[in-house]
Formats: C-alpha cells, sequence, structure tokens
C-alpha cells in the first residue's frame, strides 16, 4: 500500500526527529549512514533496501545497507546513483525497469529513488540509495525529506 503524502510527511518528520538525536552521539559518518540505513529500512512502508555508496577513488562502493544482498561495486556512468552523481540532483525512478542502464543488484526491486550525499564543504561523497519492491513507491514527498535526512550524515 503507498501511504498519502501527508501521512508520509508526518512519518518522515518523526523519523528526522529521531536520526537527528542518534547522529549525534558520533561524528562518524559510516556510523551515521549505517543508523540512518537501518532506520529508514526499518521505519518506512515499502523500503527494500535502503543504503549508502560512496564515491572512492572516482567508483561508487558499497557502504552501510539494510535488506538484500547489494552490488559491491556500481559500474562507471550507469544506472540510477551515477545520474544522481553525475547530475547533483535527486533521481526518481518510478519502475526500474524502464530506465535505460539501471544497474539490477536484484530483480524484486521495481521501483527506486537516489539523493545525493554532500560532505561540509558541498562536495558529493556518495548517494542515499532507497530501493521499493513496489512500482511508483516514490514521489517529490521522499525526495524532499530524504534530502534532509541525507543531510544529517555531515551534519
Amino acid at each position: 500500500m503507498i501511504i498519502s503524502p501527508e501521512r508520509k510527511t508526518k512519518r518522515y518528520k518523526r523519523i528526522y526527529l529521531q536520526l537527528q538525536e542518534l547522529v549525534q552521539k558520533t561524528d562518524n559518518t559510516i556510523a551515521r549512514m549505517a543508523t540512518i540505513s537501518a532506520v529508514l529500512y526499518h521505519k518506512m512502508d515499502n523500503f527494500f533496501w535502503t543504503g549508502f555508496y560512496l564515491l572512492l577513488k572516482n567508483e561508487l562502493i558499497v557502504g552501510p545497507y539494510q535488506g538484500p544482498l547489494a552490488c559491491q561495486m556500481l559500474e562507471k556512468n550507469r544506472g540510477v546513483c551515477w545520474k544522481s552523481i553525475n547530475e547533483q540532483q535527486s533521481i526518481i525512478v518510478p519502475d526500474v525497469n524502464k530506465f535505460p542502464g539501471h544497474i539490477a543488484c536484484d530483480p524484486r526491486s521495481k521501483s527506486e529513488i537516489v539523493i545525493p550525499v554532500k560532505n561540509n564543504r558541498e562536495d558529493i561523497i556518495g548517494v542515499l540509495d532507497v530501493d521499493s519492491n513496489k512500482l511508483n513507491n516514490f514521489d517529490e514527498t521522499d525526495a524532499l525529506h530524504l534530502e534532509r535526512i541525507a543531510s544529517l550524515v555531515y551534519s
């Protein structure tokens, strides 16, 4: 079941407050990413895979995540995560099977949203990637709130 934007906003606001408190306990970005992944995965309906891909030496390598097994490295300039980095913006994909060059780490993934993650200098260091096993699971409400949540990595 896809929830209404209003209900989704309320849930995201509660999650943001919870995460804001949790991430203040450490300035370690990996610990913060792990916490964000776990909370989103367990608190949001239809989040099938939730995690981070980190830009290291011009490669996208899997970081902390929750869900089924992930691709360890994503082929350069291919797929939704690279599109988000290259365009420096959030990308919403209603149906991953219609996205040219989609990288299928798990065939059960049906829709996806990717949010660039920036450090304090505004450099993109990776992405927050969320997959759903439902079509059309993500919208602008998700993008708005996930961008805010992703900013907690370096708050």
